[in-house]
């Protein structure tokens, strides 16, 4: 059982757990924090907004951060302040064989280069993570980035960190953080539901006893928490949401795609 809260909840939230007698252990790779029993057992996870600071928790400085969604030809990637989206880019490439609907860089695995066609599609990948690199490049030398939100499947994350334009930041960067959550097909919209999602925070039941397995945080629960923040019915969800937007036009690459369906992109595992 999981429950969402809005950002300012989570954040009161924190404070008071910061200053109870609840064991607990501040994980940075996931932005959470795990309760744990008098045993050191986890038995909830409290995974914190992304404009929500662990060691500050009373707020203060603004969080600076870039969402990064990338599935097979597709890109969509934001600078963020505070939850405002002041910068937003989508990418599109030519990457996805139309009979099979396999990336190119899948394909090579399995039955090795084609003809015309692999090297056109291979081409427009280089491109493709050339142009999101000196994107990235373009927000990390402009701003101070606190957290970088990313979503990348296993089989495209190397490309991102070989492309021949450097990647602003290394796959063991501390500011790392990989969404805990499906993404569709990366386009704007989907680029500002991630960040919705991110903005809220989400108390995660990891035994069988739920939240009850800590008395004490069930107390904090009915002090912090009412009846609608508590539930994770998506409407209800889209109704508490805290986060504003800065109104900003939709940027696309105007290259050739395939219309095929991408396969399931892969959580990426950072260990």
């Amino acid at each position: 059982m999981n429950r969402f809260i809005p950002a300012q909840v989570a954040a009161t939230l924190l404070q008071s757990l910061r200053s109870s007698s609840i064991r607990q252990a501040y994980d940075p790779e996931k932005h959470r924090l795990l309760l744990m029993g008098e045993d050191g057992l986890e038995l909830v996870g409290f995974r914190l907004p992304i404009t929500s600071s662990y060691h500050n928790p009373e707020g203060g400085r603004k969080q600076n951060y870039v969402i990064l969604l990338i599935q097979a030809g597709h890109c969509a990637m934001g600078y963020f302040e505070n939850g405002q989206c002041l910068n937003h880019k989508v990418f599109r490439s030519y990457m996805v064989r139309q009979k099979q609907g396999k990336s190119q860089i899948k394909y090579l695995k399995t039955k090795g280069k084609s003809r015309a066609g692999s090297r056109v599609r291979l081409g427009e990948t280089a491109e493709f993570f050339e142009n999101i690199n000196t994107r990235l490049q373009d927000y990390f030398q402009a701003h101070r980035i606190d957290r970088i939100a990313m979503s990348c499947s296993k089989t495209l994350l190397p490309y991102l960190y070989t492309s021949t334009v450097p990647t602003p930041f290394d796959k063991r960067d501390p500011r790392l953080f990989r969404i805990p959550k499906h993404i569709h097909t990366p386009i704007y919209e989907v680029l500002l539901d991630t960040n919705r999602f991110l903005q809220r925070g989400e108390l995660i039941a990891l035994t069988e006893a739920g939240f009850a397995a800590i008395p004490a945080l069930e107390d904090l629960l009915l002090h912090h928490l009412n009846a609608d923040a508590a539930q994770d019915d998506p409407e209800t969800l889209n109704d508490i949401a805290d986060e504003v937007y800065v109104t900003d036009e939709w940027e696309e690459d105007d290259v050739s795609f395939d219309e095929a369906d991408d396969e399931e992109d892969d959580i990426v595992d950072w260990d």
